[in-house]
Protein backbone atom coordinates (compact mmCIF):
# COMPACT_ATOMS: atom_id res chain seq x y z
CA UNK A 1 0.00 0.00 0.00
CA UNK A 2 3.13 2.48 0.84
CA UNK A 3 4.62 1.66 -2.86
CA UNK A 4 1.02 2.40 -4.77
CA UNK A 5 0.84 5.76 -2.19
CA UNK A 6 4.60 6.67 -3.32
CA UNK A 7 3.66 5.85 -6.96
CA UNK A 8 0.50 8.02 -7.09
CA UNK A 9 2.26 10.96 -5.21
CA UNK A 10 5.13 10.73 -7.87
CA UNK A 11 2.84 10.49 -10.49
CA UNK A 12 0.73 13.65 -9.38
CA UNK A 13 3.91 15.52 -9.12
CA UNK A 14 4.80 14.40 -12.57
CA UNK A 15 1.71 15.49 -14.09
CA UNK A 16 1.67 18.97 -12.18
CA UNK A 17 4.78 19.97 -13.10
CA UNK A 18 4.39 19.24 -16.80
CA UNK A 19 0.79 21.50 -17.04
CA UNK A 20 2.76 24.46 -15.29
CA UNK A 21 6.13 23.66 -17.77
CA UNK A 22 8.11 23.17 -14.35
CA UNK A 23 11.22 21.45 -15.17
CA UNK A 24 11.54 18.30 -12.59
CA UNK A 25 15.15 17.46 -11.74
CA UNK A 26 15.65 13.59 -11.47
CA UNK A 27 15.54 12.11 -8.11
CA UNK A 28 19.24 10.45 -8.57
CA UNK A 29 20.40 14.19 -8.54
CA UNK A 30 18.22 15.51 -6.08
CA UNK A 31 19.36 12.63 -3.50
CA UNK A 32 22.88 12.48 -4.61
CA UNK A 33 25.05 9.88 -6.31
CA UNK A 34 23.34 6.63 -5.99
CA UNK A 35 19.77 7.78 -4.53
CA UNK A 36 17.24 5.46 -5.41
CA UNK A 37 13.56 6.36 -3.75
CA UNK A 38 12.92 4.44 -0.24
CA UNK A 39 9.93 2.75 -2.67
CA UNK A 40 12.39 1.34 -5.43
CA UNK A 41 13.96 -2.09 -5.63
CA UNK A 42 17.41 -2.25 -5.89
CA UNK A 43 18.81 -4.35 -8.39
CA UNK A 44 21.22 -6.70 -6.97
CA UNK A 45 23.38 -9.12 -8.54
CA UNK A 46 25.54 -11.62 -6.82
CA UNK A 47 29.63 -12.26 -7.54
CA UNK A 48 29.75 -15.75 -5.89
CA UNK A 49 26.54 -17.41 -5.20
CA UNK A 50 27.38 -20.40 -2.91
CA UNK A 51 28.49 -20.55 0.61
CA UNK A 52 29.25 -17.73 2.24
CA UNK A 53 27.50 -15.92 -1.33
CA UNK A 54 24.48 -17.31 -0.42
CA UNK A 55 23.80 -16.14 2.81
CA UNK A 56 25.08 -12.57 1.51
CA UNK A 57 23.00 -12.00 -1.47
CA UNK A 58 19.90 -13.63 0.40
CA UNK A 59 20.50 -11.42 3.40
CA UNK A 60 20.76 -8.46 0.57
CA UNK A 61 17.38 -9.02 -0.50
CA UNK A 62 15.47 -8.62 2.05
CA UNK A 63 13.25 -11.07 1.93
CA UNK A 64 12.33 -10.28 -1.64
CA UNK A 65 11.98 -6.40 -1.08
CA UNK A 66 14.74 -5.92 -3.33
CA UNK A 67 15.26 -7.55 -6.61
CA UNK A 68 18.27 -10.04 -8.04
CA UNK A 69 18.94 -10.23 -11.47
CA UNK A 70 21.64 -11.71 -11.98
CA UNK A 71 23.79 -14.40 -10.21
CA UNK A 72 27.85 -15.05 -11.18
CA UNK A 73 29.68 -17.92 -10.21
CA UNK A 74 32.25 -20.27 -11.52
CA UNK A 75 30.82 -23.41 -10.53
CA UNK A 76 26.89 -23.57 -10.44
CA UNK A 77 27.02 -27.53 -9.78
CA UNK A 78 27.71 -26.98 -5.71
CA UNK A 79 26.30 -25.04 -3.63
CA UNK A 80 25.15 -22.36 -5.87
CA UNK A 81 22.43 -23.89 -6.62
CA UNK A 82 20.23 -22.96 -4.03
CA UNK A 83 20.52 -19.47 -5.03
CA UNK A 84 19.67 -20.44 -8.34
CA UNK A 85 16.69 -21.94 -6.41
CA UNK A 86 16.16 -19.10 -4.71
CA UNK A 87 16.09 -16.40 -7.67
CA UNK A 88 15.05 -18.28 -10.78
CA UNK A 89 14.81 -15.16 -12.62
CA UNK A 90 18.25 -14.01 -12.14
CA UNK A 91 20.49 -14.36 -15.26
CA UNK A 92 23.19 -16.52 -14.54
CA UNK A 93 27.14 -15.69 -15.27
CA UNK A 94 30.25 -17.44 -14.75
CA UNK A 95 32.48 -14.49 -15.29
CA UNK A 96 31.48 -11.07 -13.20
CA UNK A 97 33.33 -8.95 -15.55
CA UNK A 98 31.23 -10.33 -18.77
CA UNK A 99 27.69 -9.64 -16.20
CA UNK A 100 28.89 -6.54 -15.32
CA UNK A 101 29.32 -5.48 -18.59
CA UNK A 102 25.97 -6.61 -19.77
CA UNK A 103 23.49 -5.99 -16.86
CA UNK A 104 23.89 -2.38 -17.36
CA UNK A 105 20.79 -2.38 -14.73
CA UNK A 106 22.97 -3.38 -11.55
CA UNK A 107 23.03 -0.92 -8.81
CA UNK A 108 24.56 -2.90 -5.93
CA UNK A 109 26.86 -6.24 -5.67
CA UNK A 110 27.83 -8.81 -3.06
CA UNK A 111 31.30 -10.34 -3.57
CA UNK A 112 31.66 -13.31 -1.93
CA UNK A 113 34.67 -15.27 -3.72
CA UNK A 114 37.90 -16.55 -2.50
CA UNK A 115 39.76 -13.57 -1.18
CA UNK A 116 42.15 -13.20 -4.04
CA UNK A 117 39.30 -12.36 -6.17
CA UNK A 118 37.74 -9.53 -3.54
CA UNK A 119 40.29 -6.57 -4.84
CA UNK A 120 39.52 -6.87 -8.49
CA UNK A 121 36.39 -7.65 -8.47
CA UNK A 122 35.67 -5.15 -6.54
CA UNK A 123 37.16 -2.61 -8.44
CA UNK A 124 35.73 -3.90 -11.87
CA UNK A 125 32.36 -3.17 -10.47
CA UNK A 126 32.85 0.32 -8.48
CA UNK A 127 34.89 1.76 -11.83
CA UNK A 128 30.95 0.86 -13.61
CA UNK A 129 29.42 3.16 -10.76
CA UNK A 130 28.00 -0.01 -8.78
CA UNK A 131 27.63 0.04 -5.14
CA UNK A 132 29.69 -3.39 -3.19
CA UNK A 133 29.32 -5.23 -0.57
CA UNK A 134 32.63 -7.37 0.19
CA UNK A 135 33.36 -10.28 1.83
CA UNK A 136 35.87 -9.98 4.59
CA UNK A 137 38.88 -10.05 4.32
CA UNK A 138 38.37 -6.73 2.03
CA UNK A 139 41.19 -7.98 -0.08
CA UNK A 140 44.06 -10.56 -0.38
CA UNK A 141 46.93 -7.79 0.56
CA UNK A 142 47.29 -4.37 1.97
CA UNK A 143 47.50 -2.47 -1.64
CA UNK A 144 44.57 -3.74 -2.74
CA UNK A 145 42.82 -2.40 0.47
CA UNK A 146 43.87 0.92 -0.21
CA UNK A 147 42.96 1.15 -3.65
CA UNK A 148 39.62 0.13 -2.77
CA UNK A 149 39.09 2.39 -0.07
CA UNK A 150 40.67 5.59 -2.14
CA UNK A 151 38.08 4.50 -4.80
CA UNK A 152 34.87 4.23 -2.61
CA UNK A 153 35.70 8.12 -1.52
CA UNK A 154 36.20 9.24 -5.38
CA UNK A 155 33.69 7.11 -7.21
CA UNK A 156 31.11 7.88 -4.12
CA UNK A 157 30.39 4.05 -3.62
CA UNK A 158 28.06 2.73 -0.50
CA UNK A 159 30.57 -0.05 0.55
CA UNK A 160 30.49 -2.36 2.81
CA UNK A 161 32.77 -5.23 4.30
CA UNK A 162 31.29 -8.38 5.49
CA UNK A 163 32.10 -8.34 9.15
CA UNK A 164 28.84 -8.50 10.17
CA UNK A 165 29.59 -8.57 14.17
CA UNK A 166 30.64 -4.84 13.60
CA UNK A 167 26.53 -4.58 13.76
CA UNK A 168 26.53 -6.34 17.08
CA UNK A 169 24.32 -3.80 19.38
CA UNK A 170 26.11 -5.96 21.70
CA UNK A 171 28.96 -4.02 20.98
CA UNK A 172 27.90 -0.95 22.38
CA UNK A 173 28.24 -2.41 26.07
CA UNK A 174 32.44 -2.75 25.41
CA UNK A 175 32.71 0.71 23.75
CA UNK A 176 30.91 2.41 26.88
CA UNK A 177 33.55 0.01 29.08
CA UNK A 178 36.30 1.51 27.14
CA UNK A 179 34.45 5.49 26.98
CA UNK A 180 33.66 5.57 30.58
CA UNK A 181 37.05 4.12 31.38
CA UNK A 182 35.84 1.06 33.36
CA UNK A 183 39.17 -0.83 33.14
CA UNK A 184 41.86 2.36 33.14
CA UNK A 185 44.42 2.75 30.28
CA UNK A 186 44.25 -0.05 28.15
CA UNK A 187 48.03 -1.37 27.13
CA UNK A 188 47.71 -4.89 25.80
CA UNK A 189 45.26 -6.72 23.78
CA UNK A 190 45.21 -10.60 23.30
CA UNK A 191 43.43 -12.34 20.26
CA UNK A 192 43.32 -15.76 19.58
CA UNK A 193 41.82 -18.70 17.25
CA UNK A 194 41.42 -22.13 16.70
CA UNK A 195 41.90 -21.77 13.47
CA UNK A 196 42.91 -22.88 11.03
CA UNK A 197 40.40 -25.74 10.71
CA UNK A 198 41.46 -26.66 7.18
CA UNK A 199 44.25 -28.58 5.87
CA UNK A 200 47.36 -26.08 6.28
CA UNK A 201 51.16 -26.24 6.64
CA UNK A 202 52.30 -28.89 4.08
CA UNK A 203 53.35 -28.61 0.36
CA UNK A 204 50.61 -27.48 -2.14
CA UNK A 205 48.88 -30.58 -3.63
CA UNK A 206 49.63 -31.83 -7.28
CA UNK A 207 48.04 -30.74 -9.95
CA UNK A 208 45.93 -33.29 -11.20
CA UNK A 209 43.35 -32.14 -14.12
CA UNK A 210 41.72 -35.46 -14.34
CA UNK A 211 40.16 -34.82 -11.32
CA UNK A 212 38.53 -31.28 -12.05
CA UNK A 213 34.29 -31.26 -11.81
CA UNK A 214 32.69 -30.97 -15.38
CA UNK A 215 31.28 -27.57 -14.49
CA UNK A 216 33.64 -25.83 -12.81
CA UNK A 217 35.33 -22.70 -14.81
CA UNK A 218 39.00 -23.47 -13.52
CA UNK A 219 40.74 -20.16 -15.32
CA UNK A 220 38.31 -18.17 -14.29
CA UNK A 221 38.32 -19.54 -10.39
CA UNK A 222 41.90 -18.75 -10.77
CA UNK A 223 41.50 -14.58 -11.73
CA UNK A 224 44.11 -12.89 -11.13
CA UNK A 225 46.10 -15.76 -9.41
CA UNK A 226 48.68 -17.17 -11.86
CA UNK A 227 47.88 -19.56 -14.15
CA UNK A 228 47.73 -23.38 -12.41
CA UNK A 229 46.61 -26.62 -13.85
CA UNK A 230 43.59 -27.59 -12.06
CA UNK A 231 44.68 -28.59 -8.66
CA UNK A 232 42.38 -31.00 -6.51
CA UNK A 233 41.08 -29.90 -3.01
CA UNK A 234 41.26 -25.97 -3.27
CA UNK A 235 37.75 -25.46 -4.38
CA UNK A 236 35.46 -24.37 -2.72
CA UNK A 237 37.13 -23.90 0.36
CA UNK A 238 40.44 -25.47 1.31
CA UNK A 239 42.08 -22.58 -0.76
CA UNK A 240 42.02 -20.26 2.48
CA UNK A 241 45.82 -21.91 3.21
CA UNK A 242 47.76 -20.78 0.01
CA UNK A 243 48.85 -17.33 -0.35
CA UNK A 244 48.13 -16.92 -3.85
CA UNK A 245 44.18 -17.54 -3.37
CA UNK A 246 43.93 -17.04 0.81
CA UNK A 247 45.01 -15.39 4.00
CA UNK A 248 45.01 -17.63 6.23
CA UNK A 249 43.79 -17.70 9.43
CA UNK A 250 43.85 -13.86 9.94
CA UNK A 251 42.24 -12.94 6.52
CA UNK A 252 39.21 -15.85 8.27
CA UNK A 253 38.44 -14.46 11.16
CA UNK A 254 40.81 -11.47 11.72
CA UNK A 255 38.19 -9.14 10.65
CA UNK A 256 35.89 -10.32 13.25
CA UNK A 257 38.30 -10.38 16.32
CA UNK A 258 40.81 -7.93 15.55
CA UNK A 259 37.80 -5.50 14.42
CA UNK A 260 36.72 -5.39 18.02
CA UNK A 261 40.10 -3.56 19.71
CA UNK A 262 40.56 -1.67 16.45
CA UNK A 263 37.14 -0.44 16.48
CA UNK A 264 36.72 0.22 20.40
CA UNK A 265 39.53 1.94 20.69
CA UNK A 266 40.13 3.96 18.00
CA UNK A 267 43.25 2.43 16.57
CA UNK A 268 45.17 3.51 13.68
CA UNK A 269 47.55 1.74 11.73
CA UNK A 270 50.65 -0.21 13.45
CA UNK A 271 54.12 1.27 13.65
CA UNK A 272 55.23 -2.77 13.71
CA UNK A 273 55.01 -6.35 13.06
CA UNK A 274 57.11 -9.56 14.05
CA UNK A 275 56.00 -12.61 14.02
CA UNK A 276 57.52 -16.51 14.98
CA UNK A 277 55.14 -19.51 13.15
CA UNK A 278 54.99 -23.23 14.00
CA UNK A 279 57.38 -25.57 12.47
CA UNK A 280 57.08 -29.09 10.94
CA UNK A 281 59.59 -31.54 11.20
CA UNK A 282 59.58 -34.68 9.02
CA UNK A 283 63.39 -34.91 9.46
CA UNK A 284 66.08 -34.36 11.40
CA UNK A 285 66.85 -30.71 12.07
CA UNK A 286 65.44 -29.33 8.98
CA UNK A 287 61.75 -27.99 9.57
CA UNK A 288 60.16 -28.35 6.29
CA UNK A 289 59.75 -25.37 4.28
CA UNK A 290 56.77 -24.43 1.87
CA UNK A 291 56.55 -20.74 1.61
CA UNK A 292 53.89 -21.19 -0.90
CA UNK A 293 51.49 -21.66 2.14
CA UNK A 294 50.13 -20.57 5.30
CA UNK A 295 52.23 -22.10 8.61
CA UNK A 296 50.50 -24.48 11.02
CA UNK A 297 50.39 -21.75 13.43
CA UNK A 298 51.82 -18.25 14.11
CA UNK A 299 52.34 -15.86 16.32
CA UNK A 300 52.33 -12.04 15.39
CA UNK A 301 52.89 -8.91 17.57
CA UNK A 302 51.79 -5.46 16.67
CA UNK A 303 52.06 -2.15 18.85
CA UNK A 304 49.93 1.03 18.07
CA UNK A 305 50.48 4.79 18.97
CA UNK A 306 47.85 6.28 21.78
CA UNK A 307 44.85 7.07 20.43
CA UNK A 308 41.98 9.41 22.13
CA UNK A 309 39.98 6.59 23.50
CA UNK A 310 43.19 4.53 24.27
CA UNK A 311 45.21 7.06 25.97
CA UNK A 312 48.58 5.09 26.18
CA UNK A 313 50.77 3.04 23.50
CA UNK A 314 49.01 -0.50 22.74
CA UNK A 315 50.38 -4.09 22.64
CA UNK A 316 48.81 -6.31 20.35
CA UNK A 317 49.55 -10.20 20.27
CA UNK A 318 47.70 -12.56 17.39
CA UNK A 319 48.02 -16.49 17.84
CA UNK A 320 46.09 -19.34 15.79
CA UNK A 321 46.80 -23.03 15.23
CA UNK A 322 44.66 -23.41 18.73
CA UNK A 323 47.83 -21.68 20.76
CA UNK A 324 46.13 -18.94 23.22
CA UNK A 325 47.23 -16.75 25.92
CA UNK A 326 48.03 -18.04 29.88
CA UNK A 327 44.14 -17.66 32.04
CA UNK A 328 44.33 -14.66 33.88
CA UNK A 329 44.39 -14.41 37.67
CA UNK A 330 41.42 -11.99 37.72
CA UNK A 331 39.06 -14.58 35.57
CA UNK A 332 37.79 -17.21 37.64
CA UNK A 333 39.69 -20.49 36.64
CA UNK A 334 36.65 -22.54 35.60
CA UNK A 335 35.52 -19.58 33.67
CA UNK A 336 36.37 -19.17 29.73
CA UNK A 337 38.06 -16.51 28.38
CA UNK A 338 36.70 -15.12 24.94
CA UNK A 339 34.31 -17.80 23.76
CA UNK A 340 33.05 -21.08 24.32
CA UNK A 341 35.83 -23.55 25.66
CA UNK A 342 38.35 -20.58 25.13
CA UNK A 343 38.89 -21.14 21.71
CA UNK A 344 38.76 -17.59 19.73
CA UNK A 345 38.72 -14.83 21.68
CA UNK A 346 40.12 -11.30 22.58
CA UNK A 347 41.38 -9.88 26.05
CA UNK A 348 41.76 -6.45 26.32
CA UNK A 349 43.90 -5.47 29.46
CA UNK A 350 43.80 -2.04 31.47
CA UNK A 351 45.12 -1.22 34.83
CA UNK A 352 41.84 -1.29 36.47
CA UNK A 353 40.71 -4.83 35.03
CA UNK A 354 39.86 -6.84 31.83
CA UNK A 355 37.07 -6.77 28.99
CA UNK A 356 37.07 -10.36 27.65
CA UNK A 357 34.53 -10.84 24.33
CA UNK A 358 34.09 -13.72 22.41
CA UNK A 359 34.57 -13.93 18.29
CA UNK A 360 32.59 -10.68 16.64
CA UNK A 361 30.66 -13.04 13.56
CA UNK A 362 27.59 -14.04 14.44
CA UNK A 363 28.60 -16.23 18.12
CA UNK A 364 27.46 -15.13 20.63
CA UNK A 365 29.66 -11.78 21.70
CA UNK A 366 29.31 -12.62 25.21
CA UNK A 367 30.83 -9.34 26.76
CA UNK A 368 32.16 -9.91 30.03
CA UNK A 369 34.03 -6.98 32.58
CA UNK A 370 36.34 -8.85 35.02
CA UNK A 371 37.85 -5.74 37.37
CA UNK A 372 40.54 -6.38 40.20
CA UNK A 373 38.29 -5.16 42.78
CA UNK A 374 35.85 -8.43 41.82
CA UNK A 375 33.07 -6.03 40.59
CA UNK A 376 32.13 -7.92 37.22
CA UNK A 377 29.53 -6.89 34.45
CA UNK A 378 28.36 -9.82 32.09
CA UNK A 379 26.28 -9.30 28.63
CA UNK A 380 24.03 -11.86 27.97
CA UNK A 381 25.10 -15.68 26.99
CA UNK A 382 22.37 -15.44 23.76
CA UNK A 383 21.63 -12.38 21.39
CA UNK A 384 18.24 -12.51 20.66
CA UNK A 385 18.97 -11.03 16.78
CA UNK A 386 16.22 -9.61 15.44
CA UNK A 387 17.43 -10.03 11.51
CA UNK A 388 20.31 -12.11 10.49
CA UNK A 389 23.68 -11.13 10.71
CA UNK A 390 22.32 -8.17 12.87
CA UNK A 391 20.79 -6.78 9.29
CA UNK A 392 24.67 -6.20 8.34
CA UNK A 393 23.59 -6.67 4.68
CA UNK A 394 20.24 -5.16 4.98
CA UNK A 395 21.44 -1.97 6.61
CA UNK A 396 24.13 -1.86 3.56
CA UNK A 397 21.27 -1.73 0.86
CA UNK A 398 19.22 0.74 2.70
CA UNK A 399 22.28 3.13 2.50
CA UNK A 400 22.29 2.25 -1.23
CA UNK A 401 19.29 3.42 -1.70
CA UNK A 402 19.49 6.33 0.43
CA UNK A 403 22.77 7.15 -1.66
CA UNK A 404 26.13 8.48 -0.87
CA UNK A 405 27.45 10.28 2.07
CA UNK A 406 23.79 10.20 3.48
CA UNK A 407 22.84 9.66 7.07
CA UNK A 408 22.25 5.93 6.53
CA UNK A 409 25.68 5.75 4.87
CA UNK A 410 27.68 7.49 7.48
CA UNK A 411 26.18 5.22 9.96
CA UNK A 412 27.20 1.28 8.43
CA UNK A 413 29.64 -0.22 10.65
CA UNK A 414 32.08 -1.37 8.30
CA UNK A 415 32.20 1.16 5.29
CA UNK A 416 35.50 1.00 3.19
CA UNK A 417 36.71 4.25 5.31
CA UNK A 418 36.47 1.77 8.32
CA UNK A 419 36.53 -1.77 6.80
CA UNK A 420 40.36 -0.83 5.01
CA UNK A 421 42.16 0.62 7.82
CA UNK A 422 40.94 -2.25 9.69
CA UNK A 423 41.92 -5.18 6.83
CA UNK A 424 45.35 -3.54 6.34
CA UNK A 425 46.21 -4.36 10.29
CA UNK A 426 44.49 -7.71 9.97
CA UNK A 427 47.06 -8.48 6.46
CA UNK A 428 49.88 -6.74 8.27
CA UNK A 429 50.32 -10.16 10.34
CA UNK A 430 50.39 -11.92 6.82
CA UNK A 431 53.08 -9.55 5.96
CA UNK A 432 55.19 -10.29 8.59
CA UNK A 433 54.53 -14.81 8.37
CA UNK A 434 55.68 -14.06 4.25
CA UNK A 435 58.48 -12.17 5.25
CA UNK A 436 59.50 -14.84 8.35
CA UNK A 437 59.81 -17.13 5.20
CA UNK A 438 62.19 -15.06 3.28
CA UNK A 439 65.80 -16.79 3.39
CA UNK A 440 68.62 -17.10 0.77
CA UNK A 441 72.35 -19.23 0.71
CA UNK A 442 74.84 -17.44 3.26
CA UNK A 443 79.20 -17.87 2.39
CA UNK A 444 78.83 -21.21 3.96
CA UNK A 445 75.96 -22.47 1.70
CA UNK A 446 73.54 -22.71 4.27
CA UNK A 447 69.98 -21.29 4.36
CA UNK A 448 70.41 -17.64 6.21
CA UNK A 449 66.40 -16.83 7.69
CA UNK A 450 67.50 -12.95 6.83
CA UNK A 451 63.88 -11.16 7.96
CA UNK A 452 63.28 -12.90 11.50
CA UNK A 453 62.74 -9.03 13.07
CA UNK A 454 60.87 -6.53 13.96
CA UNK A 455 59.71 -4.83 10.82
CA UNK A 456 59.61 -1.49 11.03
CA UNK A 457 56.00 0.05 9.73
CA UNK A 458 55.60 3.29 7.35
CA UNK A 459 51.48 3.53 7.29
CA UNK A 460 50.80 6.58 5.68
CA UNK A 461 53.46 5.31 3.12
CA UNK A 462 52.69 1.45 3.32
CA UNK A 463 56.25 0.46 3.18
CA UNK A 464 58.49 -1.89 5.37
CA UNK A 465 61.51 0.81 6.43
CA UNK A 466 63.81 -1.25 7.41
CA UNK A 467 63.90 -4.40 5.08
CA UNK A 468 62.97 -4.14 1.51
CA UNK A 469 62.23 -7.29 0.73
CA UNK A 470 59.69 -7.50 2.81
CA UNK A 471 57.65 -4.51 0.84
CA UNK A 472 56.92 -7.24 -2.45
CA UNK A 473 54.13 -8.65 -0.21
CA UNK A 474 52.44 -4.97 0.21
CA UNK A 475 50.84 -5.96 -3.06
CA UNK A 476 51.10 -8.44 -5.48
CA UNK A 477 51.28 -9.08 -9.28
CA UNK A 478 48.26 -10.21 -11.71
CA UNK A 479 47.62 -12.09 -14.46
CA UNK A 480 47.03 -9.99 -17.64
CA UNK A 481 43.44 -9.12 -17.84
CA UNK A 482 42.98 -9.13 -14.35
CA UNK A 483 44.76 -6.26 -13.37
CA UNK A 484 43.36 -3.49 -10.87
Amino acid sequence: MQTKKNTSRRSFIKKTALASSIFIVPRHVLGGPGYLAPSDRLNLAAIGAGGKGRSDIMNASVQGREKVVALCDVDFSGSAKSSVEAFPKAKLYNDYREMLDKEKGIDAVTISTPDHVHGPAAAFAMERGKHVYVQKPLTHNISEARKLTQMARDKKIVSQMGNQGGSNPLLDMVQKWVDTDAVGAISKVQVWTNRPVWPQGYAMPEPDESKKPDDLYWDLWLGPAPNRPFTPNLHPFNWRGWWDYGTGALGDVGCHLIDIPFRTLGLKYPTDAECSVGSVYTQMWTADYHPEGCPPSSFITLHFGATEKSKSPIEMTWSDGGIRPSHPDIIPANNDIGGPGSQNGVLMIGEKGIISTNINDSSPLTPKLYLNDGTTDFGPEVENNEEPEYGHQRLWVDACKAGFDSPEHKALTSSFDYAGPMTETVLMGNLAIRSYMLRRENSDGKMDFYARKKLLWDGENMRITNLEEANQFVGRTYREGWEM
